[in-house]
């Protein structure tokens, strides 16, 4: 296992990491007689798997329903000095708040302490300014580092690029937990203002929401031949030094197998990437047009600024991906999250809008006149019905 230095926290980090998301009995907390012996002996597997590949980072959250219940089974039998541990607290409330819920946390885990610690959810303005209150989320994470049970804080976000910019230049986070991967390079700039500061980067969700790839199209496995999807993103993302590591939403033990086996490839990266990149977009570009490809970001305002609130930006990439790649399923599961996930995938899906004022709010993009039928397009191929996150904290 390959590893790198976290940032100013100065963790040998894997470049895999273990996300708790997925194997756990439920996305509601519950009592541990409700635990399955099943399901328990899955996680724990998963867990023993994924120390045997190299990855000691296990991550996980209070928003993760049973999942800190269940790792505090094992966790605690497991050499405290052999393992990166990482839970998450959703800063919406006071600090006193934030407190009581990492107590439950601690009491779940069975850990005297953790070696990182997020605000998890910093998702918009409000909550970023909410978190640095002389009384609010982040001073209480001050504390519970300072009595020694949180070596390092951080923050997780799934907000727009200006607010995770803002949340690293305050320089109060050691590290940072954000969406990056070669469907959605939005990001960078904060990754590179991570950088500046010396942060840890921790990209989440490289192989579901960095499109869907654990069951990829079939052109885009052609596309990607002759390694898999999953493995041209890990050298995709790898590739760049600033990137520490990537989330494995592991469900069951065999879920990391993929992922080591795309190391075997480093010593090729440059070059297979390069080659699949590049095949990539000329895909895309024979499907979409090169004026397209080059300029269909250009001139689209974030989606507080469109009428109704319709997120243009994130359902313009889908359908670029999905039209050119035909990563359709990646798309709707994604789109038809729309209007339903609050400030963890804001904005609205592209159901009902006018075109004239539609077209005045995108009057800074040469496709102004294009997007409303693209919108609409969109809307035909990818919506079903509306779908909520799994988690709601």
């Amino acid at each position: 296992m390959m590893t790198r230095r976290f940032g100013r926290t100065e963790l040998e980090m894997p470049v895999f990491s273990c996300g708790g998301m997925r194997y756990q009995e439920s996305w509601q907390d519950m009592t541990p007689d409700k635990i399955s012996e099943a399901n328990q002996q899955n996680l724990e597997a998963t867990i023993r798997r994924s120390l045997e590949c190299g990855i000691n980072h296990i991550e996980t959250a209070r928003g993760y329903g049973t999942s800190e219940m269940q790792l505090g089974r094992i966790l605690p039998t497991l050499p405290r000095d052999k393992i990166i541990v990482q839970t998450k607290v959703s800063p919406d409330g006071d600090g006193r708040a934030f407190l009581e819920s990492f107590e439950k946390s601690m009491s779940y885990l069975g850990l005297d302490h953790v070696d990182l610690l997020s605000l998890h959810g910093i998702n918009t303005r409000e909550l970023l300014e909410n978190s640095l209150k002389p009384n609010g989320p982040l001073a209480a994470a001050r504390e519970i580092q300072k009595s020694g049970r949180a070596r390092f804080i951080g923050f997780a976000t799934h907000g727009l690029l200006d607010v995770i910019t803002d949340a690293i230049n305050t320089g109060e986070f050691d590290y940072v937990n954000l969406h990056w991967y070669w469907v959605n390079h939005i990001n960078w700039p904060a990754i590179q203002a991570a950088t500046a500061k010396d942060m840890g980067v921790f990209i989440i969700s490289p192989n579901d929401k960095g499109g869907k790839l654990y069951a990829p199209s079939e052109k885009l496995r052609r596309l990607c031949a002759p390694i898999s999807p999953m493995a041209f993103n890990n050298l995709f993302c790898l590739m760049r030094s600033e990137v520490h590591t990537l989330s494995i939403g592991a469900a069951r033990p065999s879920d990391f197998d993929e992922h080591i086996d795309s190391l075997k490839h480093w010593d090729q990266a440059a070059e297979l990437v390069a080659s699949i990149q590049g095949r990539l977009e000329a895909a895309m570009q024979e499907s979409l047009g090169s004026e397209w490809c080059a300029g269909w970001q250009v001139g689209i305002p974030e989606w507080p600024r469109i009428p109704g609130d319709i997120n243009v930006w994130e359902i313009l990439r889908l359908w670029n991906f999905a039209k050119a790649l035909d990563m359709v399923e990646f798309g709707r599961m994604r789109y038809n999250l729309l209007g339903q996930a609050d400030h963890w995938f804001p904005g609205k899906n592209a159901a009902d809008f006018s075109d004239s004022e539609m077209i005045a709010a995108l009057s800074e993009s040469p496709f102004c006149e294009k997007i409303p039928s693209i919108l609409r397009e969109a809307h035909e191929m990818l919506f079903d019905k509306p779908v909520e996150r799994l988690s709601k904290s």
